[in-house]
């Protein structure tokens, strides 16, 4: 199941995905991708006995990512969206440290690479969550 880089992924994602509306948020995409990679990466923790624990909550927390885009996305625009879109960013960062934690299994390039992946991720969180809080406040 490894992919090249995320361009490739997206490509071949599945058309269920695509055909939902919050497919057109790139932070989306990228959180979906690197569960996708994550998946992979618990798989190469959980074969050595201290990375077991590790691989638990980095499955958890990386999931939680796009599970709070999809639900604050499908509760509309405003100060809920917002609220779902921080609660992602604390997965995201929390998934940055159970990378960092993983390191001496999964290596340091590896890592740094899907740190990179999520640093993306939480810039493009920050970003929209600030929107909606101006969008919010200039509606009250």
């Amino acid at each position: 199941m490894q992919y090249k880089n995320f361009k490739e992924w997206a490509n071949q994602a599945p058309e269920y995905l695509k055909r939902d509306s919050v497919w057109n948020l790139v932070i989306y995409q990228k959180s979906l991708f690197l569960n996708d990679l994550a998946w992979e990466d618990c798989g190469k923790l959980v074969q050595d006995h201290r990375g077991k624990a590790i691989a638990g909550q980095l499955i958890r927390s990386i999931g939680s990512v796009s599970a709070n885009i999809e639900e604050g996305y499908g509760r509309g625009f405003g100060k809920d969206y917002a609220r779902f879109l921080r609660i992602a960013t604390g997965s995201a960062r929390e998934s940055r440290g159970w990378y960092h934690r993983g390191r001496f299994i999964l290596g340091e390039e590896l890592v740094t690479h899907r740190i990179n992946l999520l640093d993306q991720i939480i810039s493009g969180l920050v970003k929209i969550e600030r929107q909606q809080k101006i969008t919010s406040q200039s509606k009250s």
